[in-house]
Parts: structure tokens; C-alpha cells; sequence
């Protein structure tokens, strides 16, 4: 099973617009499991990786599926259980968890409060390029969609990530469970079928005792990142595309933007 693009024939709802500038991410119980455990987390829809859980809503989900090697089976839960993430494993090794949601929208009452959210994500749009376009200054709507992967270790944890069908995300390079990362943690980020360059990552890196330290990075021409990191420690890293939306979107939504934002949690083990 592979994950699907954008579809129009699933559920496009409404969202409160606090959640819209905010991550959304699963972050597992544990990082690392026995052979015979469960994967098990939140998914989690804040900022500075701290946020509010999200229970499992099937009708706000597009695909929600474990990969491990050749193997793969969808997450099947039932509507409102929490967390948000109880499957089992699909093999001993490195299970890859994606996750697809529905298209939502945010709505901006001025350009300035979009500008802010632009520059923050280095999304390169200019009130110039807005309104070439012929879109309003002044209340107007962006469409988005996430597109959030974990890593967790299952027993050896041995094995690779790669790419799950994901519109955009990220692909680690470097297996944090059995991998040397003195040197850093090495991602690759995607768009469609290609490696996105010269993109802003942003690193979210939690300690033990939960303080988070939020750092920014580029990827390279080849779209890969390295990541410096810290035994014991968890990782968020969070990149986004923006695009002129498609017209089946501006008619389902009414959207003048559309924001694809990729999302990769993983945990490096203490020394």
C-alpha cells in the first residue's frame, strides 16, 4: 500500500485557524519498542513541539499506514479512540509511520499576518507576487495539508527509511537506532518525485527534561540536510511547499495558497 496524492473525493473540512501556522506531528510513547511491543503515540497539532493530542478521526485522515522493508499495513482504529496512533509492528526493524490528512483552510484577515507566517517558513512570497496574481489583500484563505512521518526502532530497529508515496516529505538517510550519528543525522526532502534544494528545515530538539531548542538549517543541492544530535534526545523537522492551488481546490475551497507541510519525528538513544 502507498500513500495517495491530494484527492478530492475525500473530505475537505474546516479548522479552527489557530491550528493553521502550528505543526502537526506524531510523537510515539516510545521511540524504541520490543519485537513483540505496539507502536503507540500521539498525534499532535501545536508549536515549539508542544501541543494539544488529536484523537483518531478517520474523515480528517487520507492514508495513515506502517512501512517496514517490503512490508506495510494501514493504522485501523476507531473513530475517537486516543492516542491517535495503537497499531502493532509490521516487522522487527525500523517502522516507518505516514500520515495523510484532508485538505483544511486558514483564513488571513490582513496580508501582514500572512507575511509574518511567509517569512517565518521562508516561503519566498512577496505581497508584489500576491497581488500579481490578482488575490485580495485583505481577507483572504490558504489551503494545507500535512504530510507527518515517525521513525520507531522495533527490536533490532535495523533497517532503512524511504520514501511511503508522501506528496512531500522527508527521508532519513541515516538510521538513528543503529546508525553512527556523531557526525549528524542525515535527511533527503521531497516534492513529488523530486529532492527539494535549497529548502529551509526547521529542527525542533527536545531534551530529557523537555526543554526544546529551535534551530534552522538548509538543505543542499541534492536536498539533504544534516541535523547535529544529541544522545537522548527527540527530533522534529518541519519544511513546507507553497503552490498556486489547483481550480477543482479554489472551487472546493476557495483557498488563494497552498501550503504542503512535511514532518519527521525520531529520537536519537541515550549513550
Amino acid at each position: 500500500m502507498r500513500l495517495s496524492s491530494l484527492l478530492f473525493s475525500i473530505a475537505i473540512l474546516p479548522v479552527a485557524s489557530v491550528t493553521a501556522a502550528h505543526e502537526l506531528w506524531i510523537e510515539p510513547e516510545a521511540y524504541q519498542v520490543a519485537a513483540e511491543g505496539r507502536l503507540v503515540g500521539d498525534i499532535v497539532n501545536g508549536q515549539n513541539f508542544d501541543g494539544i493530542t488529536l484523537a483518531y478521526i478517520p474523515q480528517r485522515i487520507v492514508n495513515y499506514v506502517v512501512f517496514s522493508g517490503r512490508a506495510s499495513a494501514p493504522v485501523d482504529m476507531r473513530a475517537g479512540d486516543t492516542p491517535g496512533l495503537n497499531a502493532p509492528p509490521v516487522a522487527e526493524g525500523l517502522n516507518i509511520v505516514a500520515y495523510q490528512s484532508t485538505v483544511t483552510t486558514v483564513d488571513y484577515a490582513t496580508w501582514d499576518k500572512f507575511a509574518s507566517f511567509v517569512e517565518h517558513k521562508d516561503l519566498g512570497i512577496t505581497l508584489e507576487q500576491h497581488l500579481a496574481k490578482g488575490y485580495p489583500q485583505d481577507n483572504f484563505a490558504e489551503a494545507y495539508s500535512r504530510f507527518s512521518k515517525t521513525l520507531i526502532g522495533v527490536g533490532n530497529g535495523a533497517g532503512s527509511d524511504k520514501r511511503t508515496g508522501l506528496e512531500t516529505e522527508f527521508v532519513a538517510l541515516t538510521n538513528p537506532y543503529t546508525d553512527d550519528v556523531s557526525a549528524g543525522m542525515q535527511v533527503q526532502l521531497f516534492y513529488q518525485r523530486f529532492a527539494r534544494p535549497d529548502t529551509q528545515v526547521e529542527v525542533f530538539d527536545k531534551a530529557p527534561d523537555g526543554t526544546v531548542t529551535i534551530t534552522l538549517t538548509r538543505t543542499d543541492a541534492q536536498g539533504i540536510a544534516t541535523i547535529p544530535v544529541t544522545p537522548g534526545h527527540s527530533y522534529m523537522l518541519d519544511a513546507i511547499v507553497i503552490r498556486d492551488p489547483s481550480p477543482d481546490l479554489v472551487t472546493a475551497l476557495g483557498g488563494v495558497w497552498e501550503t504542503l507541510w512535511a514532518n519527521l519525528t525520531f529520537a536519537v538513544p541515550a549513550q
